[in-house]
């Protein structure tokens, strides 16, 4: 046990807490778990730490069993919060929750303090929504430290896969672009309640330096969409979406025409993407 508090399961039965497959509820109660997912998060002291959707409490235990000073949960299901209120009990001045939706919370608060660390297991229905929106804060370096978040096993391959390979797509273009993705932890679809019919990962995200050439997020999510949107062509024809002249733009990103999106490293795609940016200016 990370505390005295009740077993997971009890809390689950005591509050009537059965999972929602419209929240994209799936609980992982062995709390060895999840204190090793605080631990691959990172030193907990002295960081304040957002946790999205912590249902019964297990993460939330283990963060701050793991020495949060300050952890604010953001929890959608009104039913979860006596439980998360008996942990903010257990550990008075540390946790703040709120009943809130983490797509329209406002974040902007959190850009003001140091040392802010995401951690969570985020609802599968919103998991992908929520990344590309915290990838896309406007000030970079961002207002956190790192991320340390649980995907689908299938999305967390494709956030952190290489260029050439199958999964490789606009997910992974964005998310190397910004920061150094790797997964660090796998789970079973057993390990959660109810078990989902898929394995999980965990995946650790560094904010990094934005790789390749200077260009804008617009700019690389436009070209990126355009390459993707239509793979198995040759990025002379996929890029027509987007430009009346794809091959003056690939000439001035020096990128071969018969090229297909896959074929393209993160730093081709940001030169394609500022190619694109200028042709929109002239």
């Amino acid at each position: 046990m990370i505390d005295d508090l009740p077993p997971l399961r009890d809390v689950i039965r005591t509050h009537d807490l059965a999972a929602r497959k419209s929240l994209g509820q799936n609980f992982l109660l062995d709390l060895n778990l999840t204190a090793r997912i605080a631990r691959l998060a990172g030193p907990m002291e002295q960081n304040t730490v957002l946790e999205i959707g912590p249902g019964p409490g297990g993460l939330t235990r283990a963060l701050l069993s793991a020495g949060a000073q300050r952890l604010i949960a953001i929890e959608r299901d009104a039913r979860c919060l006596p439980a998360l209120q008996e942990i903010a009990d257990h550990y008075p001045g540390q946790l703040e929750i709120y009943n809130e939706d983490a797509l329209t919370f406002n974040y902007g608060p959190l850009s003001k303090q140091e040392n802010v660390r995401i951690v969570a297991n985020l609802p599968y229905n919103i998991a992908t929504k929520l990344l590309i929106d915290w990838l896309r804060v406007p000030q970079w370096p961002p207002f956190y430290q790192s991320m340390t978040l649980m995907f689908q096993k299938e999305v967390a391959l494709r956030i952190c896969a290489d260029y050439g390979s199958k999964a490789y797509g606009r997910l992974a273009v964005i998310s190397q672009w910004r920061t150094k993705p790797e997964i660090v932890m796998n789970l079973p679809a057993r390990a959660f309640t109810p078990p989902p019919k898929v394995d999980s990962a965990v995946v650790h995200f560094t904010p990094i330096a934005p790789a390749g050439v200077p260009c804008q997020l617009e700019d690389l999510e436009t070209v990126s969409a355009a390459a993707f949107g239509q793979r198995r062509k040759m990025l002379r024809s996929s890029l027509k979406q987007i430009s009346n002249a794809p091959l003056d733009l690939l000439q001035r990103a020096q990128i071969e025409p018969q090229k297909r999106a896959e074929q393209l490293s993160i730093t081709e795609f940001t030169q394609l993407a500022q190619a694109f940016g200028d042709s929109i200016e002239i």
